[in-house]
């Protein structure tokens, strides 16, 4: 018998503002259109956090949906591994803020910064932590308020992005250590550093005394995107001897719907079989996947036994996948 990570339950959190393309190209003064963005992108909608609402707020918002979902109480929570460029300090971690808001005062709490893969990483830290018996209980959050590092000048990326959180319950339970395990059955990550201008946030404490905006260039952060991901999930589904076929959910990184489309078709899945919000969220960064994860869980498409692919990629650069039986 193996000790495996099983998803208890999903929770998601969108800040109340929620902006159109239109709205947004009309708040900001953006030489753009819903046409131009749809076209290019998929997106359609975006949420932007209150002047008031910082990261912690909304992680702890997701976590509370997540545990309720789990039937579960904060005092079990061994450990929260968060996930976010948009931290609210440089320390405490939000993950410690979080922590202090949901009430909790056992176990350990730290954040992880790998930007658009930051809940993939997450979750494969988390995963070990379960395996190893350190703990029995983890919520994973990712989270962001990408709204403050924008450059509302370059229409090429700040369309792009929203704010939101979503968070799962991981719990340990025995498996019999092989693929029909409910649970993470494995993580794999990757990192190049050589592409590390491509997508990244200017400055930071240690540089510039502070970090600056979002700089991205769109057309090289493409060309990674559709091959490294299809290396990742190809090399994710070999190492737990299984096939395209055996795939129900795809629960990408929600980036682009180019990205997102080009990989379905990779596992020959149809759309329906995709999990898609990036048209109703734009790209929440880390949160992405757990907002989608809660989405399709919560309306009852992703069942017990069903196999999920989860996958993304982002600044590092960085990219990573994980196979999950709910």
């Amino acid at each position: 018998m193996v000790l495996r990570a099983t998803i208890a339950g999903c929770g998601g959190y969108l800040p109340a503002q929620r902006l159109s393309n239109d709205e947004l190209a009309a708040l900001k003064g953006l030489e753009t259109s819903d046409a131009w963005i749809r076209e290019r992108t998929g997106i359609g909608y975006r949420h932007f956090a209150a002047a008031e609402e910082t990261a912690s707020d909304l992680g702890a918002a997701a976590a509370r949906e997540a545990l309720a979902r789990a039937g579960a109480d904060a005092a079990e929570v061994d450990a929260i591994l968060v996930a976010t460029s948009t931290p609210d300090s440089g320390f405490p971690a939000t993950a410690v803020r979080i922590q202090a808001k949901l009430g909790i005062t056992r176990g350990f709490a730290f954040d992880m910064s790998a930007a658009c893969t930051g809940f993939i990483y997450a979750l494969a830290v988390a995963d070990s932590l379960i395996r190893v018996g350190q703990a029995r209980s983890v919520l994973v959050i990712g989270t962001e308020v990408y709204s403050r590092i924008l450059d509302w000048t370059d229409r090429s990326t700040c369309v792009l992005f929203g704010d939101g959180a979503g968070a799962v319950l991981l719990r340990a339970e025995e498996g019999g250590g092989t693929n029909a395990d409910r649970g993470i059955l494995s993580c794999h990550l990757h990192s190049d550093g050589r592409f590390g201008d491509i997508l990244h946030i200017e400055g930071g404490a240690g540089s510039t005394g502070g970090p600056g905006l979002l700089r991205m260039a769109g057309r090289e952060v493409f060309r990674h995107a559709v091959t490294k991901l299809a290396a990742v999930v190809d090399e994710a589904l070999d190492a737990n001897g299984l096939g395209h076929e055996d795939v129900r959910w795809l629960v990408p990184h929600q980036a682009n719907l180019r990205i997102i489309e080009a990989m379905g078709r990779k596992l020959h899945l149809p759309p329906e079989r995709v999990v898609v919000t990036v048209d109703r969220h734009a790209n929440t960064s880390a949160a992405s996947i757990p907002l989608a994860l809660a989405e399709a869980c919560g309306d009852g498409r992703i069942r017990p036994g069903d196999l999920a692919v989860l996958e993304a990629i982002g600044g590092g650069l960085t990219w990573g996948a994980s196979i999950v039986r709910f």
